[in-house]
């Protein structure tokens, strides 16, 4: 049920699993509930809005708006939470299904107000990995401030390389360095001082320049769509093909907002326990009616993050 990607699982969190496991019919419907939310995630939201980054990714950065190209790699983002975590949860789905636990991989991270604590929610398994292989065998932060440092820029470069051999990995490991130094020294401070939206606000554009630096591998093409982002182009500020593509996507663009929250969880979980049920039932029927379907129709469903 683990394959390549995630979540990371190391023997000590399942040795004792190998040869001890419970099995019940309840586990392993709750199994095949993870497993179909993950498949779904993958299938009806991933490959979805991955069309529209696709639309952006496929044209010169010269003949795009500004807020197209927020839009873009707004678009990029869901894919590749919705696609990596909904492979997380396949595999942690059919983990369950024949007895074995492993760990969540994902926590909304979406909902963070720092980039801090978007590392505390996002790829887990590999946040947890890398501290305790690297990071605490370097020193950690019990050390001087100037070693600390040098251990963060050890890590993040490790972090970037990690994802694939290419410049723009190792520069968008060393831009989250880089956040992350300037909010544990100070930045972390403020941001608690200042509205909850406020936070939301910084912490997701972080995010999304984060995300054009690891979805684009060409540097020249890579600086060029920055550019545009931030205005120093001489592109307009919206065009027709970005009215185009919201009105295309503008469902699945609001969908993939509610579903990167916890509100419907909430909901869900405020209902008795006869609607859970009756609910839950109808949800796994269409979702993997809906979700044959795309298979069959599509010929080529490839996970994006096994890439990295």
């Amino acid at each position: 049920p683990q394959l390549i990607a995630g979540p990371i699982i190391k023997y000590k969190d399942v040795g004792e699993q190998i040869d001890h496991r419970i099995h019940s019919v309840a586990r392993f419907a709750s199994g095949v509930c993870i497993f179909m939310t993950g498949l779904a995630k993958k299938l009806l939201l991933a490959n979805n809005i991955g069309q529209l980054w696709e639309n952006y990714k496929e044209i010169l950065p010269e003949q795009i708006s500004i807020g197209g190209a927020w839009l873009g790699i707004l678009a990029f983002s869901f894919q590749i939470y919705f696609d990596f975590s909904g492979y997380s949860d396949m595999a942690v789905g059919l983990g369950r299904m024949f007895g074995f636990e492993f760990m969540e991989n994902f926590r909304y991270p979406y909902i963070s107000k720092s980039i801090t604590e978007f590392w505390r929610r996002w790829h887990i398994s590999l946040s947890t990995w890398f501290r305790e292989y690297l990071y605490i065998p370097l020193g950690g932060n019990r050390c001087k401030k100037s070693k600390w440092i040098f251990n963060l820029f050890i890590v993040w470069a490790a972090t970037g390389i990690w994802h694939g051999a290419s410049w723009n990995y190792l520069l968008w490991g060393l831009f989250f360095f880089v956040v992350l130094v300037i909010e544990k020294m100070f930045a972390g401070r403020i941001l608690k001082k200042m509205p909850a939206f406020l936070q939301h606000i910084y912490t997701i554009i972080l995010l999304l320049v984060s995300w054009t630096i690891f979805a684009i591998e060409d540097m020249g093409h890579l600086s060029a769509y920055l550019k545009v982002m931030f205005g120093f182009s001489k592109a307009a500020v919206w065009d027709d093909f970005g009215t185009y593509n919201l009105k295309n996507y503008g469902i699945i663009l609001l969908i993939c907002i509610l579903c990167s929250t916890p509100i419907l969880k909430t909901r869900f979980q405020k209902m008795s326990k006869k609607w859970q049920m009756g609910l839950m039932i109808f949800l796994l029927v269409v979702s993997l009616l809906v979700c044959t379907a795309y298979l069959v129709a599509g010929t080529y469903n490839p996970f994006l993050y096994f890439r990295f």
